[in-house]
């Protein structure tokens, strides 16, 4: 498949969608002064590129009552392990990322918790997972900064 090329309108189309995934066609359409056919028609062949993968919902974690939110890098007692592992985070709902990386830890987890007795519980899970040979955990403080629109256009003045 030939690389898809995107433009300035896509761009703009991205742009508009990392702000609200939710925004209508038409608005998109207006504002670029363009119809909203043009607009399904690029956001389909974004999809179609792979370049688009789906839309989420971001949601207010503290509203929810889970505003607690804490890193956890775990050491493995064997790298052959790591998919077992993997398959056994993913059935604990709190774990919302999880990455396999390099370097200190063996896999690395992003939880969400209610508050530190529900983190400890989560935890605790990760550590009785088989293969598992121990936890380090980091409590977040703060997220200052969760921006992709940066990285997007980023990628945009490179391309």
């Amino acid at each position: 498949m030939a690389k898809f090329r995107l433009d300035e309108t896509d761009h703009q189309i991205l742009n508009m969608l990392i702000d609200n995934t939710r925004t209508p066609f038409t608005d998109i359409a207006k504002k670029l002064m363009i119809s909203a056919g043009t607009v399904h028609v690029r956001v389909k062949k974004m999809e179609e590129a792979g370049i688009i993968l789906g839309s989420s919902l971001a949601l207010n974690y503290e509203k929810l009552g889970y505003a607690f939110i804490a890193y956890v890098g775990i050491f493995l007692q064997n790298t052959s392990q790591t998919k077992f592992v993997l398959e056994r985070i993913n059935e604990i709902p709190f774990v919302t990322v999880a990455h396999i990386t390099t370097g200190k830890f063996n896999v690395f987890c992003k939880i969400r918790a209610r508050n530190t007795q529900h983190a400890k519980e989560v935890i605790f899970q990760l550590d009785d997972i088989e293969g598992v040979y121990r936890t380090e955990t980091m409590i977040s403080l703060e997220e200052s900064i969760n921006d992709k629109k940066r990285l997007m256009h980023s990628i945009f003045e490179q391309m």
